[in-house]
Protein backbone atom coordinates (compact mmCIF):
# COMPACT_ATOMS: atom_id res chain seq x y z
CA UNK A 1 0.00 0.00 0.00
CA UNK A 2 1.20 3.52 -0.76
CA UNK A 3 2.37 5.51 2.26
CA UNK A 4 0.89 8.98 2.90
CA UNK A 5 3.12 11.58 4.56
CA UNK A 6 2.50 15.20 5.47
CA UNK A 7 5.60 17.37 4.96
CA UNK A 8 5.71 20.69 6.84
CA UNK A 9 8.53 23.09 5.99
CA UNK A 10 8.98 26.43 7.76
CA UNK A 11 11.54 29.20 8.06
CA UNK A 12 12.59 32.53 6.59
CA UNK A 13 10.83 33.17 3.29
CA UNK A 14 13.02 33.28 0.20
CA UNK A 15 12.67 32.47 -3.51
CA UNK A 16 13.14 28.85 -4.51
CA UNK A 17 12.03 26.94 -1.39
CA UNK A 18 8.93 25.39 -2.99
CA UNK A 19 10.85 24.69 -6.18
CA UNK A 20 13.67 22.94 -4.33
CA UNK A 21 11.38 20.68 -2.29
CA UNK A 22 9.05 19.74 -5.15
CA UNK A 23 12.08 19.17 -7.37
CA UNK A 24 13.22 16.41 -5.03
CA UNK A 25 9.72 14.94 -4.98
CA UNK A 26 9.67 14.98 -8.77
CA UNK A 27 12.90 12.94 -8.96
CA UNK A 28 11.20 10.17 -6.98
CA UNK A 29 7.93 10.41 -9.02
CA UNK A 30 5.88 11.38 -5.95
CA UNK A 31 2.17 12.12 -6.25
CA UNK A 32 1.05 15.29 -4.44
CA UNK A 33 -2.37 14.92 -2.78
CA UNK A 34 -2.58 18.44 -1.34
CA UNK A 35 -0.40 21.52 -1.01
CA UNK A 36 -0.71 24.85 0.76
CA UNK A 37 1.61 27.73 1.52
CA UNK A 38 1.42 30.92 3.57
CA UNK A 39 3.84 33.73 4.41
CA UNK A 40 3.35 35.78 7.57
CA UNK A 41 5.87 38.54 8.30
CA UNK A 42 8.58 36.94 6.11
CA UNK A 43 8.09 33.51 7.71
CA UNK A 44 7.16 30.75 5.27
CA UNK A 45 4.99 27.76 6.15
CA UNK A 46 4.70 25.14 3.39
CA UNK A 47 2.61 22.00 3.73
CA UNK A 48 2.64 19.15 1.20
CA UNK A 49 0.65 15.94 1.51
CA UNK A 50 2.45 13.25 -0.53
CA UNK A 51 1.74 9.71 -1.61
CA UNK A 52 4.88 7.57 -1.60
CA UNK A 53 4.73 4.48 -3.88
CA UNK A 54 5.72 1.13 -2.35
CA UNK A 55 8.87 0.97 -4.46
CA UNK A 56 10.04 4.36 -3.14
CA UNK A 57 9.47 3.69 0.57
CA UNK A 58 13.05 2.49 1.07
CA UNK A 59 14.52 5.28 -1.06
CA UNK A 60 16.54 8.21 0.36
CA UNK A 61 13.60 10.56 -0.39
CA UNK A 62 13.09 11.81 3.16
CA UNK A 63 16.83 12.05 3.75
CA UNK A 64 17.23 14.21 0.63
CA UNK A 65 14.41 16.51 1.75
CA UNK A 66 15.93 16.77 5.23
CA UNK A 67 19.36 17.67 3.83
CA UNK A 68 17.89 20.26 1.43
CA UNK A 69 15.87 21.85 4.24
CA UNK A 70 18.98 22.03 6.43
CA UNK A 71 20.92 23.57 3.54
CA UNK A 72 18.26 26.31 3.26
CA UNK A 73 18.15 26.74 7.06
CA UNK A 74 14.53 25.55 7.12
CA UNK A 75 12.76 23.33 9.63
CA UNK A 76 11.05 20.20 8.27
CA UNK A 77 8.65 17.75 9.86
CA UNK A 78 7.41 14.40 8.52
CA UNK A 79 4.06 13.11 9.78
CA UNK A 80 2.60 9.78 8.58
CA UNK A 81 -1.11 9.96 7.74
CA UNK A 82 -3.35 6.94 8.25
CA UNK A 83 -5.18 5.87 5.07
CA UNK A 84 -8.57 5.79 6.80
CA UNK A 85 -7.99 9.29 8.19
CA UNK A 86 -7.12 10.50 4.71
CA UNK A 87 -10.31 9.04 3.21
CA UNK A 88 -12.37 10.66 5.98
CA UNK A 89 -10.72 14.01 5.13
CA UNK A 90 -11.49 13.52 1.42
CA UNK A 91 -15.16 12.86 2.20
CA UNK A 92 -15.32 16.17 4.06
CA UNK A 93 -14.26 18.13 1.00
CA UNK A 94 -17.78 17.93 -0.40
CA UNK A 95 -19.29 19.80 2.55
CA UNK A 96 -20.83 23.24 2.16
CA UNK A 97 -18.39 26.11 2.37
CA UNK A 98 -18.90 29.62 3.67
CA UNK A 99 -16.87 32.78 3.95
CA UNK A 100 -16.75 34.75 7.20
CA UNK A 101 -15.46 38.29 6.67
CA UNK A 102 -14.31 40.34 9.67
CA UNK A 103 -14.03 44.09 9.07
CA UNK A 104 -12.85 46.77 11.48
CA UNK A 105 -10.70 49.88 11.71
CA UNK A 106 -8.15 47.72 13.49
CA UNK A 107 -8.41 43.98 14.21
CA UNK A 108 -7.43 42.65 17.63
CA UNK A 109 -6.91 39.16 19.01
CA UNK A 110 -10.25 39.45 20.83
CA UNK A 111 -12.06 40.05 17.54
CA UNK A 112 -10.61 36.90 15.99
CA UNK A 113 -11.07 34.86 19.15
CA UNK A 114 -14.77 35.73 19.36
CA UNK A 115 -15.47 35.09 15.66
CA UNK A 116 -13.65 31.76 15.56
CA UNK A 117 -15.26 30.60 18.81
CA UNK A 118 -18.72 31.20 17.35
CA UNK A 119 -17.75 29.33 14.18
CA UNK A 120 -16.46 26.37 16.21
CA UNK A 121 -19.57 26.32 18.43
CA UNK A 122 -21.69 25.93 15.28
CA UNK A 123 -19.59 23.09 13.88
CA UNK A 124 -17.74 25.11 11.25
CA UNK A 125 -14.15 24.08 10.54
CA UNK A 126 -11.69 26.77 9.35
CA UNK A 127 -9.81 25.72 6.21
CA UNK A 128 -8.05 28.98 5.43
CA UNK A 129 -7.47 32.45 6.88
CA UNK A 130 -6.46 35.36 4.63
CA UNK A 131 -5.78 39.02 5.27
CA UNK A 132 -7.45 41.11 2.55
CA UNK A 133 -6.41 44.54 3.83
CA UNK A 134 -2.94 45.94 3.20
CA UNK A 135 -0.17 46.23 5.75
CA UNK A 136 -0.21 49.47 7.71
CA UNK A 137 2.96 51.11 8.96
CA UNK A 138 2.87 51.75 12.70
CA UNK A 139 3.95 55.31 11.91
CA UNK A 140 0.86 55.82 9.72
CA UNK A 141 -1.75 54.47 12.12
CA UNK A 142 -2.51 57.80 13.74
CA UNK A 143 -2.10 59.83 10.57
CA UNK A 144 -5.04 58.40 8.63
CA UNK A 145 -8.19 56.39 9.10
CA UNK A 146 -7.20 52.74 8.95
CA UNK A 147 -9.20 49.71 7.91
CA UNK A 148 -8.57 46.02 8.34
CA UNK A 149 -10.16 42.85 6.98
CA UNK A 150 -9.58 39.15 7.60
CA UNK A 151 -11.41 36.45 5.65
CA UNK A 152 -12.07 32.94 6.99
CA UNK A 153 -12.96 30.08 4.65
CA UNK A 154 -14.97 27.57 6.69
CA UNK A 155 -16.35 24.11 5.96
CA UNK A 156 -19.66 22.71 7.18
CA UNK A 157 -23.28 23.75 7.58
CA UNK A 158 -24.50 25.37 10.81
CA UNK A 159 -27.38 23.47 12.39
CA UNK A 160 -29.14 26.77 13.20
CA UNK A 161 -28.19 29.47 10.68
CA UNK A 162 -30.48 32.04 12.34
CA UNK A 163 -28.81 31.54 15.73
CA UNK A 164 -25.37 31.83 14.13
CA UNK A 165 -26.32 35.09 12.45
CA UNK A 166 -27.76 36.44 15.70
CA UNK A 167 -24.49 35.69 17.53
CA UNK A 168 -22.45 37.37 14.82
CA UNK A 169 -24.71 40.45 14.95
CA UNK A 170 -24.40 40.70 18.72
CA UNK A 171 -20.64 40.26 18.62
CA UNK A 172 -20.33 42.88 15.88
CA UNK A 173 -22.29 45.33 18.01
CA UNK A 174 -20.36 44.51 21.20
CA UNK A 175 -16.93 44.88 19.58
CA UNK A 176 -17.74 47.66 17.06
CA UNK A 177 -16.79 45.49 14.07
CA UNK A 178 -18.65 44.07 11.07
CA UNK A 179 -19.02 40.34 10.45
CA UNK A 180 -20.37 38.94 7.18
CA UNK A 181 -21.32 35.29 6.63
CA UNK A 182 -21.81 34.21 3.01
CA UNK A 183 -22.17 30.92 1.20
CA UNK A 184 -19.04 30.38 -0.88
CA UNK A 185 -20.51 29.52 -4.25
CA UNK A 186 -20.05 30.51 -7.88
CA UNK A 187 -22.40 33.49 -7.52
CA UNK A 188 -20.36 35.06 -4.70
CA UNK A 189 -17.36 35.03 -7.02
CA UNK A 190 -19.27 36.38 -10.02
CA UNK A 191 -21.31 39.41 -8.95
CA UNK A 192 -22.04 41.68 -11.92
CA UNK A 193 -24.54 44.40 -10.89
CA UNK A 194 -24.54 46.70 -7.85
CA UNK A 195 -27.45 49.01 -7.01
CA UNK A 196 -27.36 51.74 -4.38
CA UNK A 197 -29.74 53.84 -2.39
CA UNK A 198 -28.58 57.46 -2.58
CA UNK A 199 -29.46 59.47 0.54
CA UNK A 200 -27.43 58.48 3.62
CA UNK A 201 -25.79 55.76 1.53
CA UNK A 202 -23.87 57.28 -1.38
CA UNK A 203 -24.07 60.70 0.23
CA UNK A 204 -23.93 61.65 3.91
CA UNK A 205 -27.17 63.58 3.81
CA UNK A 206 -30.90 63.30 3.15
CA UNK A 207 -31.48 65.64 0.21
CA UNK A 208 -35.09 66.28 1.09
CA UNK A 209 -33.93 67.47 4.53
CA UNK A 210 -31.50 69.88 2.86
CA UNK A 211 -34.27 71.20 0.62
CA UNK A 212 -36.52 71.58 3.66
CA UNK A 213 -33.91 73.69 5.46
CA UNK A 214 -33.83 76.03 2.47
CA UNK A 215 -37.64 76.19 2.55
CA UNK A 216 -37.70 76.86 6.30
CA UNK A 217 -39.51 73.62 7.16
CA UNK A 218 -36.48 71.57 8.20
CA UNK A 219 -37.68 70.30 11.57
CA UNK A 220 -41.03 69.17 10.21
CA UNK A 221 -39.50 67.23 7.33
CA UNK A 222 -36.73 65.63 9.42
CA UNK A 223 -39.32 64.32 11.87
CA UNK A 224 -41.28 62.68 9.04
CA UNK A 225 -38.07 61.34 7.40
CA UNK A 226 -36.85 59.65 10.57
CA UNK A 227 -40.22 58.03 11.19
CA UNK A 228 -40.25 56.70 7.61
CA UNK A 229 -36.70 55.31 7.87
CA UNK A 230 -37.73 53.49 11.05
CA UNK A 231 -40.62 51.95 9.15
CA UNK A 232 -43.26 53.70 11.26
CA UNK A 233 -44.91 55.53 8.35
CA UNK A 234 -45.75 54.25 4.86
CA UNK A 235 -43.09 55.59 2.52
CA UNK A 236 -45.51 56.95 -0.12
CA UNK A 237 -47.51 58.84 2.48
CA UNK A 238 -44.43 60.26 4.19
CA UNK A 239 -42.88 61.23 0.86
CA UNK A 240 -45.94 63.15 -0.34
CA UNK A 241 -46.21 64.92 3.03
CA UNK A 242 -42.57 66.00 2.91
CA UNK A 243 -42.64 67.15 -0.71
CA UNK A 244 -45.83 69.14 -0.11
CA UNK A 245 -43.94 71.16 2.52
CA UNK A 246 -41.48 72.28 -0.19
CA UNK A 247 -44.11 74.12 -2.20
CA UNK A 248 -42.88 77.52 -3.38
CA UNK A 249 -39.14 76.74 -3.00
CA UNK A 250 -37.01 78.45 -5.65
CA UNK A 251 -35.58 75.80 -8.02
CA UNK A 252 -32.21 77.56 -8.12
CA UNK A 253 -31.33 76.08 -4.72
CA UNK A 254 -31.09 72.58 -6.21
CA UNK A 255 -27.74 73.22 -7.86
CA UNK A 256 -26.36 74.85 -4.74
CA UNK A 257 -27.36 71.87 -2.61
CA UNK A 258 -25.97 69.36 -5.13
CA UNK A 259 -22.55 71.00 -5.10
CA UNK A 260 -22.25 70.81 -1.32
CA UNK A 261 -23.49 67.23 -0.86
CA UNK A 262 -20.77 65.22 0.95
CA UNK A 263 -19.94 61.86 -0.60
CA UNK A 264 -19.88 58.98 1.85
CA UNK A 265 -16.44 57.67 2.81
CA UNK A 266 -15.25 55.21 0.18
CA UNK A 267 -18.06 55.92 -2.34
CA UNK A 268 -15.83 57.21 -5.14
CA UNK A 269 -13.25 54.45 -4.55
CA UNK A 270 -15.89 51.73 -4.59
CA UNK A 271 -17.67 52.88 -7.74
CA UNK A 272 -14.35 53.46 -9.50
CA UNK A 273 -13.18 49.93 -8.79
CA UNK A 274 -16.54 48.41 -9.74
CA UNK A 275 -16.49 50.18 -13.10
CA UNK A 276 -12.89 49.12 -13.75
CA UNK A 277 -13.90 45.52 -13.02
CA UNK A 278 -16.79 45.69 -15.50
CA UNK A 279 -19.67 45.86 -13.01
CA UNK A 280 -22.86 47.67 -13.93
CA UNK A 281 -23.99 50.20 -11.31
CA UNK A 282 -27.29 51.90 -10.58
CA UNK A 283 -28.82 54.45 -8.22
CA UNK A 284 -32.30 53.40 -7.03
CA UNK A 285 -33.42 56.25 -4.84
CA UNK A 286 -36.48 57.48 -3.05
CA UNK A 287 -34.89 60.92 -3.47
CA UNK A 288 -34.83 63.07 -6.58
CA UNK A 289 -33.52 62.50 -10.11
CA UNK A 290 -31.77 65.92 -10.19
CA UNK A 291 -29.32 64.78 -7.53
CA UNK A 292 -29.09 61.24 -8.88
CA UNK A 293 -28.00 62.58 -12.26
CA UNK A 294 -25.51 64.88 -10.52
CA UNK A 295 -23.89 61.80 -8.93
CA UNK A 296 -24.11 59.93 -12.22
CA UNK A 297 -22.04 62.62 -13.94
CA UNK A 298 -19.59 62.74 -11.04
CA UNK A 299 -19.05 59.00 -10.49
CA UNK A 300 -20.25 57.35 -13.71
CA UNK A 301 -23.30 55.29 -12.75
CA UNK A 302 -24.96 53.34 -15.56
CA UNK A 303 -28.55 53.82 -14.36
CA UNK A 304 -30.45 56.35 -12.26
CA UNK A 305 -34.03 55.84 -11.07
CA UNK A 306 -35.48 58.33 -8.59
CA UNK A 307 -38.43 60.71 -8.17
CA UNK A 308 -39.01 63.64 -10.50
CA UNK A 309 -39.62 66.85 -8.54
CA UNK A 310 -42.29 68.94 -10.26
CA UNK A 311 -41.06 72.47 -11.04
CA UNK A 312 -43.09 75.19 -12.75
CA UNK A 313 -42.08 78.78 -13.41
CA UNK A 314 -38.86 78.20 -11.47
CA UNK A 315 -40.70 77.08 -8.31
CA UNK A 316 -41.23 73.70 -6.66
CA UNK A 317 -44.96 72.88 -6.81
CA UNK A 318 -44.99 70.42 -3.92
CA UNK A 319 -45.94 67.58 -6.28
CA UNK A 320 -44.03 64.59 -7.73
CA UNK A 321 -44.19 63.60 -11.40
CA UNK A 322 -44.85 59.91 -12.15
CA UNK A 323 -44.60 56.81 -9.98
CA UNK A 324 -42.99 57.19 -6.57
CA UNK A 325 -39.83 55.10 -6.17
CA UNK A 326 -40.67 53.30 -2.94
CA UNK A 327 -39.36 50.02 -1.55
CA UNK A 328 -41.41 47.80 -3.84
CA UNK A 329 -40.45 49.89 -6.88
CA UNK A 330 -36.75 49.57 -5.98
CA UNK A 331 -37.02 45.78 -5.95
CA UNK A 332 -38.92 45.88 -9.24
CA UNK A 333 -36.24 48.09 -10.81
CA UNK A 334 -33.49 45.77 -9.59
CA UNK A 335 -35.22 42.88 -11.34
CA UNK A 336 -35.68 44.91 -14.53
CA UNK A 337 -32.06 46.06 -14.72
CA UNK A 338 -30.74 42.56 -13.97
CA UNK A 339 -32.90 41.12 -16.74
CA UNK A 340 -31.80 43.82 -19.17
CA UNK A 341 -28.12 43.16 -18.39
CA UNK A 342 -28.54 39.39 -18.54
CA UNK A 343 -27.59 39.00 -14.88
CA UNK A 344 -29.13 36.56 -12.39
CA UNK A 345 -30.41 38.06 -9.13
CA UNK A 346 -27.87 35.88 -7.31
CA UNK A 347 -25.16 37.93 -9.06
CA UNK A 348 -26.49 41.27 -7.80
CA UNK A 349 -25.58 43.42 -4.81
CA UNK A 350 -27.95 45.95 -3.23
CA UNK A 351 -26.86 48.59 -0.71
CA UNK A 352 -29.10 50.79 1.40
CA UNK A 353 -29.81 52.15 4.87
CA UNK A 354 -33.58 52.56 5.24
CA UNK A 355 -36.67 50.43 5.68
CA UNK A 356 -37.66 51.24 2.09
CA UNK A 357 -34.46 49.51 0.93
CA UNK A 358 -35.33 46.15 2.50
CA UNK A 359 -37.32 44.80 -0.51
CA UNK A 360 -34.31 45.16 -2.83
CA UNK A 361 -31.86 44.01 -0.15
CA UNK A 362 -33.91 40.84 0.36
CA UNK A 363 -33.91 39.75 -3.31
CA UNK A 364 -30.31 40.66 -4.17
CA UNK A 365 -27.67 37.94 -4.04
CA UNK A 366 -25.84 40.12 -1.52
CA UNK A 367 -27.98 42.62 0.39
CA UNK A 368 -25.98 45.06 2.52
CA UNK A 369 -27.41 47.38 5.16
CA UNK A 370 -24.94 50.27 5.22
CA UNK A 371 -24.73 52.32 8.46
CA UNK A 372 -28.37 51.45 8.82
CA UNK A 373 -31.01 51.75 11.50
CA UNK A 374 -31.25 48.71 13.88
CA UNK A 375 -34.42 47.39 12.20
CA UNK A 376 -32.75 47.36 8.78
CA UNK A 377 -29.48 45.94 10.10
CA UNK A 378 -31.38 43.06 11.75
CA UNK A 379 -33.36 42.31 8.59
CA UNK A 380 -30.64 42.54 5.92
CA UNK A 381 -28.41 39.61 4.97
CA UNK A 382 -25.23 41.58 5.71
CA UNK A 383 -24.36 44.89 7.36
CA UNK A 384 -21.45 47.34 7.29
CA UNK A 385 -21.30 50.07 9.92
CA UNK A 386 -17.66 50.52 10.87
CA UNK A 387 -15.98 51.11 7.48
CA UNK A 388 -16.75 53.21 4.42
CA UNK A 389 -18.57 52.00 1.32
CA UNK A 390 -15.35 50.62 -0.14
CA UNK A 391 -15.48 47.99 2.60
CA UNK A 392 -17.97 46.25 0.27
CA UNK A 393 -15.01 45.30 -1.93
CA UNK A 394 -13.81 42.97 0.81
CA UNK A 395 -17.15 41.11 0.74
CA UNK A 396 -16.51 40.13 -2.88
CA UNK A 397 -12.97 38.99 -2.08
CA UNK A 398 -11.14 42.10 -3.27
CA UNK A 399 -7.72 42.68 -1.69
CA UNK A 400 -6.05 46.04 -1.17
CA UNK A 401 -3.17 44.91 -3.36
CA UNK A 402 -5.65 44.41 -6.22
CA UNK A 403 -6.22 48.17 -6.45
CA UNK A 404 -6.99 49.30 -9.99
CA UNK A 405 -6.78 53.05 -9.32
Amino acid sequence: MNEIILLTISGDDRPGVTSAITGILARYHINILDIGQAVIHNTLSLGILIQVPKESESSPLLRDILFKAHEMNMLVRFEPVDGAAYEHWVEGQGKSRHIITLLARRISAEHIARVTAIAADHGLNIDNISRLSGRISLQDEGARQTRACVEFSVRGMPADAAALREEFLKTASDLDVDIAFQKDDIYRRNRRLVVFDMDSTLIEAEVIDELAKEAGVGDQVIEITEAAMRGEIDFNESFRRRVALLKGLDASVLERIAQRLPLTEGAAELVGHLKALGFKTAILSGGFTYFGHYLQQKLGFDYVHANELDIRDGKVTGEVVGTIVNGERKAELLREIAEKEGVRLEQTIAVGDGANDLPMLSIAGLGIAFRAKPLVRQSAKQAISTLGLDGILYLIGFRDRDSLQ
